[in-house]
């Protein structure tokens, strides 16, 4: 599996295998990249050597007491980055997972600057710092080209977009045609949603798009443009289908989504042709995730490390 495609480490489950072995499976199955959504001593120390690329969250609850103090961003950087860099080969840090729109929105941009400054000169040009967004910020997505932020996140995300394009770093996103597809089946066609359909099912000036996700991402890069950040590279942070729990989530539809999504990010969408770093939802069903009956089914792998269905890397 080449450089493009992570695997998310979510640890909201009480019958996992230790980070230890979990570290060794993502090994196993030549898994480069990793994001792990909080600090976790264990999981860390595991990554040691490993040669894994990590995607490392800031916890959301950290939020204001990162923006209110460049002390408490040094702490953190000390503690969770310094202390295991260079044998951690971190790549980016998300400052928040998908806090925008809501109440600790405000917090994110200062939160951002500061663990910027505090990873000092040696650090900040290798390590990115950004946040991770849901499709949720956005207002227009159809067509892509018509893509701006939400009323309620556009005053968070025109500034974010700018710190991103003065930083050089991306911009986090996490990206689900499966909720598309469920909540607009009469729209939005099981083809489309899973990379199958056979032609074009969208045309968008001299763009042409034959499935959802290129076409999600690239709206998003268009509300970018829109504030100057023309060369702001995405990072899709979470993807995935899950296997049970609903009427349109099932092994085939799970493997089919996943399996294509893998050959497919490797060349990147209509507008941003390339690979594109993509981080698949999620290594393990989590049996604690709250929400839907679906939320506990996005893994790869079952708890004891068994694939949940066969996804050739």
């Amino acid at each position: 599996m080449g450089q493009s495609i992570g695997v998310c480490y979510g640890t909201l489950g009480d019958d996992l295998p230790p980070p230890s072995e979990v570290v060794n499976l993502y090994k196993s199955n030549n898994f480069g990249l990793l994001r792990l959504y909080a600090p976790d001593r264990a999981a860390l120390d595991a990554l040691r050597g490993s040669g894994i690329g990590v995607l490392l969250g800031t916890a959301n609850e950290d939020l204001p007491r990162l923006a209110s103090s460049i002390a408490t961003a040094a702490d953190w950087v000390q503690t969770n980055v310094r202390a295991y860099w260079p044998d951690v080969k971190f790549r980016h840090i998300a400052v928040g997972n998908e806090v925008i729109p809501g109440e600790s929105a405000q917090y994110v941009l200062g939160a951002m600057w500061n663990v910027y400054d505090a990873l000092g000169d040696d650090l900040r040009g290798v390590i990115k710092v950004s946040t991770s967004v849901s499709m949720g910020v956005m207002k227009n997505t159809y067509p892509p080209s018509h893509g701006e932020f939400s009323d309620n996140s556009v005053a968070y995300m025109g500034p974010i977009a700018r710190f991103l394009a003065a930083t050089k770093a991306p911009l986090l996103l996490n990206v689900y045609p499966y909720f598309s597809y469920i909540e607009n089946p009469k729209d939005i066609s099981l083809n489309y949603a899973t990379f199958t359909s056979p032609s074009t099912v969208v045309i968008d000036g001299s763009l042409s798009y034959q499935n959802i996700f290129d076409a999600m991402v690239d709206s998003v890069y268009w509300a970018l443009e829109k504030f100057g950040a023309v060369n702001v590279p995405i990072v899709v942070s979470e993807t995935g289908w899950p296997s049970d729990g609903s009427w349109a989530a099932n092994m085939d539809n799970a493997r089919t989504y996943n399996s294509n999504l893998i050959r497919h990010v490797t060349n990147g969408t209509p507008k941003r042709p390339g690979p594109l770093e993509t981080y698949i939802f999620a290594m393990f069903n989590e049996n604690l995730k709250p929400g839907d009956a679906t939320e506990r089914h996005f893994g790869l792998f079952y708890p004891n490390k068994q694939p949940v269905y066969p996804v050739s890397f």
